[in-house]
């Protein structure tokens, strides 16, 4: 087998149950007689209980120094939570039930994450193309499920019941990639509390979390309004699924030549190259719904996501202290992707209301100080432990 197929069927079955859960979710919640306001205190309560049980999971991984098992047992896990939630009904059953889910589900991300550049700091694997299987089987989730389920004038195959086991079958399916995963050959010993005292007390890795933080942060009104704001315009569902589609394909792109970028680049200069992305970026589409101009600036997404994934990923592999990568990666997770992205996307509610596309200012603002304090760590971080 090569050495970077399981991962790639890692990332590629549990990215297809996110394209399904993430997008189509409340659908099914709402299916089931959840009203609005309980549905969003659900999905709120997901996002927000990540950021202190993810990096807890994280360091259970690195103390035991078996990840691949704890992989396994989220999978495991997660599939369970998710096929018990066929049999419940009423508020406080789901609610538990989904949270408890949801926190198994995105726990696996930085996991998995993990033990892949274990594997390409080892030099058998290419991060970037195995990662890329992930985003396009994302967009293979949503743009099937939403074929399946299809629209009120023209319903599809599908009805909302369905989601659950569309979920549970991308679930299914990571659990047998997980299991093809091999051992990690992280340290030879299991990191103590002064290692993991030494990793919260680098300034170079706090100021990282921010910058990194921000960074992510900035697509928040983009992911939550988007559609929105172009459909208010008078975009057609056709553009903006090719709008989407657009950024992704460039992602893609970048990761496929990821391996090269990196060695040219380096860790920090992808994240500066981030923030700039995101400045031009998020200026343009707070100004215009222009076709030409947006489907130029969409492939920018390369940059404010890709880049800055690729980044933060070299960046974490290499500055982490021996034995904790699973709970940097958990780390970065948590505040990226839950303490800073969560919050922003709270935010946007109110400067869509108020500003209309304007919201996407203080998407570039958010860029622009991601930009300047990555622009601090030094372009060797994670060679030379340096201070900032």
């Amino acid at each position: 087998m090569p050495a970077g197929l399981p991962y790639a069927l890692f990332y590629g079955a549990v990215f297809l149950a996110l394209g399904v859960y993430l997008p189509f979710w409340p659908v099914w919640m709402k299916d089931r007689g959840l009203g609005p306001s309980e549905i969003g205190l659900i999905l709120a309560l997901a996002s927000w209980v990540r950021i202190f049980s993810t990096p807890m999971i994280g360091q259970a991984a690195d103390r035991s120094q078996r990840a691949k098992t704890v992989l396994c047992l989220l999978a495991l896990g997660s599939l369970v939570s998710f096929v018990c939630l066929h049999w419940l009904n009423g508020f406080w059953a789901l609610l538990w039930f989904n949270l408890l889910a949801a926190l198994l589900l995105q726990a696996m991300i930085p996991l998995g994450e993990s033990l892949a550049m274990t594997a390409t700091k080892s030099g058998g694997v290419d991060y970037g193309r195995v990662r890329l299987w992930g985003s396009l089987t994302f967009i293979l989730g949503t743009v099937g499920t939403g074929w399946l389920l299809g629209g009120e004038a023209a319903p599809g195959p599908l009805g909302p019941s369905g989601v659950l086991w569309l979920v549970v079958a991308g679930l299914a399916l990571t659990l047998a990639a997980c299991l093809t995963i091999p051992r990690g050959t992280g340290a030879s010993r299991a990191p103590d509390f002064a290692s993991l005292g030494s990793l919260l007390a680098d300034r170079g890795f706090l100021v990282f979390l921010v910058a990194s933080g921000l960074l992510q942060a900035s697509h928040g009104f983009y992911y939550g309004f988007s559609a929105l704001h172009w459909q208010a315009a008078g975009l057609g569902g056709s553009w903006i699924g090719v709008l989407w589609a657009v950024g992704v394909i460039a992602e893609v792109v970048l990761f496929i030549y990821a391996r090269s970028v990196v060695d040219w680049l380096g860790p920090v200069r992808l994240l500066m190259i981030a923030g700039t992305g995101g400045i031009l970026r998020w200026s343009v589409l707070a100004t215009t719904t222009d076709i030409p101009a947006l489907l130029a600036v969409q492939t920018l997404h390369a940059a404010t996501f890709g880049a800055a994934h690729l980044g933060a990923m070299y960046f974490l592999a290499q500055r982490a202290p021996l034995g904790l990568a699973a709970t940097a990666q958990s780390l970065y997770t948590a505040v990226s992707g839950g303490l800073a992205t969560g919050g922003t996307i709270l935010l946007s509610g109110l400067l869509y209301d108020r500003f209309g596309g304007g919201g996407y200012v203080p998407m570039a603002l958010a860029s622009l100080l991601g930009l300047i304090l990555a622009s601090r760590l030094p372009k060797t971080a994670g060679v030379e432990r340096s201070d900032v």
